[in-house]
């Protein structure tokens, strides 16, 4: 621990129970600020190409079924040597 840490613990610790629910209000909002910046760096377009062109604009389970359906014939058509 660094003298200068050492040194504000002590600090607060001569503080009265409410000085220091202050002085721990203070540093929740202080990380909290970090948080959400970090946070908000985030963009949509970080999610671009995470789903395959088929999913836009058809509904989610008939593209599963038709997924699921398509694997199922190419998997047929391979074990019959078709392809």
């Amino acid at each position: 621990m660094s003298l200068s840490l050492e040194k504000i613990l002590s600090e607060i610790e001569q503080l009265t129970p409410e000085e220091q629910l202050t002085v721990m209000g203070h540093l929740v909002e202080h990380i909290k600020k970090h948080i959400n910046q970090a946070q908000s760096k985030r963009k949509w377009s970080d999610l671009k190409g995470m789903a395959p062109y088929p999913l836009l604009g058809e509904d989610a389970q008939e593209w599963v079924s038709r997924t699921r359906q398509e694997g199922d014939e190419h998997r047929e058509r391979l074990l019959r040597g078709e392809e």
